[in-house]
């Protein structure tokens, strides 16, 4: 596995000169676009019940050529870097512009700012050192307790090289590292059995996650959370103030209120949030960004897939609505600038706007006196999957942890709790702040039109009042 940087033109042998005719002709007329190349190694392991289940390593590369005409947009892709794809991509893209005389945008502005290094994460330790640590972290959470009946671990890295090739000549590159490590376990009582997981992961070399400190922390997590829901009673169904934990619950903020605060819903009129702009959308002291400038982390980019700087974007300060998350065709039509959101899966998708680490950021009380301030209500430890509308705002969410609490005390764990409301409503239900913002551990993935991207989350404790759960107490 080469440690070495590609040069996705010259290894290809391309002349860059060509290359820069080619793109500067299949752009003409176009108020926007960009030759996108990317060379990428991924690399996954799964150990599961005792065995190495999985072992894949692929290496894939290629180009995405985009020509951006007012609110239509040209793509063409190919998996062969070649004189001949480009200049097939190039002619399919360009139609899009043809009898459009747009002025062609400015190139982002530059920065030195390095969020990460350039080490490929899959180059080292070697394969069989990889399976063997797999093994190790299976023979320790099975020795961890006698109730653990099932174990998966999990480790998958990727090392991502972008090259970004504009008709103005402005090049840019960014090589990007990224990690993630998860244990899922089962433990069992008699015929009762339930699950537990935890993960982390980002942009730093592996070696940075996986020390044994850290892999045990992940087993120890996972049972725990297995064994609270061994003990868990069926969760009740009603209309209960909610208290969210800090860190990983901030999924339901990126979920019920992230998406909708992205350009392209907005432009088009089809956000909860759209045409609100300086209102209030939130209680006051709610205050939401999207920064995609934390060095190390899952959802941080030195620069977007369009070659924009990342930045740290405030989206609602304390209550008031003050911006959305742009890429470069949305902002240029909602006479804006970008904000570097811009954003691909590879190659062979198209940028669109889309989140990179979204945080609520701390308020004043103490974790404790909030939950101490709830007579009738639950605690949202963690979350699993959910389920929004980006329109209505409506969403539904699983709880994969969570409590009842009875006058100020947390009580016993429930199963079966489904936190059902409206993102927009939901802000304006926020009654107390906590001042423990914390980050997710850095598992996030984000799904937006067929296209997954890595994503970080955080927020501080949380309560939201009057929330509708839905239950399975009889």
């Amino acid at each position: 596995m080469t440690l070495s940087v590609p040069d996705l033109l010259a290894d290809t042998g391309l002349d860059e000169a060509d290359v820069r005719r080619v793109v500067a002709d299949a752009l003409a007329g176009a108020d926007d676009g960009e030759l996108f190349l990317e060379y990428r190694e991924a690399e996954s392991l799964v150990f599961d019940n005792g065995r190495l289940k999985g072992a894949n390593f692929d290496t894939s590369q290629g180009f995405g050529l985009r020509a951006v005409a007012g609110e239509a947009a040209g793509y063409a892709q190919s998996g062969e870097i070649s004189m001949a794809a480009l200049k097939r991509a190039a002619g399919a893209a360009s139609a899009v512009a043809a009898g459009h005389s747009g002025r062609y945008d400015d190139a982002p502005a530059g920065t030195n700012e390095r969020l990460y290094g350039d080490l490929n994460p899959s180059a080292r330790p070697d394969f069989s050192e990889k399976a063997r640590l797999l093994a190790e972290v299976d023979a320790f959470a099975r020795a961890r307790d006698p109730r653990v009946r099932q174990v998966s671990v999990s480790l998958a890295t990727s090392w991502q090289v972008v090259d970004i090739l504009r008709a103005d000549g402005h090049r840019v590159r960014d090589i990007r590292p990224l990690v993630r490590f998860g244990v899922s376990l089962v433990a069992g009582s008699g015929d009762r059995q339930e699950s537990g997981s935890h993960g982390f992961g980002g942009r730093e070399p592996l070696e940075t996650y996986l020390t044994e400190a850290s892999w045990k922390h992940a087993v120890d997590e996972a049972l725990r959370q297995a064994l609270v829901n061994l003990d868990a009673v069926p969760a009740p169904a009603g209309s209960f103030d909610v208290v969210l934990g800090s860190g990983w619950p901030g999924i339901l903020l990126h979920e019920a209120v992230g998406h909708g605060l992205e350009g392209d819903f907005n432009r088009k009129k089809t956000s909860a949030f759209a045409g609100l702009m300086g209102q209030r959308v939130a209680s006051r002291g709610v205050t939401i960004v999207d920064d995609g400038t934390i060095a190390g982390r899952r959802g941080s980019l030195t620069i977007d897939d369009e070659g924009t700087p990342t930045g740290r974007t405030v989206l609602i300060e304390d209550g008031i609505l003050t911006g959305y998350m742009q890429d470069r065709q949305n902002a240029r039509l909602m006479g804006v600038k970008p904000t570097g959101n811009g954003r691909r899966q590879s190659f062979a998708h198209i940028p669109m706007p889309r989140m990179t680490n979204t945080i609520m950021m701390a308020g004043d009380r103490d974790p404790a006196e909030i939950l101490e301030g709830v007579k009738d209500g639950i605690y949202a430890v963690s979350f699993g999957g959910g389920q929004v509308d980006i329109t209505s705002g409506k969403f539904v969410f699983s709880c994969t942890e969570a409590y009842r609490v009875e006058n100020g005390k947390v009580g016993a764990p429930i199963k079966g709790a489904m936190l059902i409301g409206n993102g927009p409503d939901a802000l304006t239900r926020v009654s107390a702040i906590g001042n423990d913002m914390a980050l997710d551990p850095g598992i996030g993935t984000c799904g937006k039109q067929g296209q997954g991207v890595p994503v970080g989350v955080g927020q501080p404790t949380l309560r939201i009042d009057d929330m509708t759960i839905g239950g399975t107490a009889l």
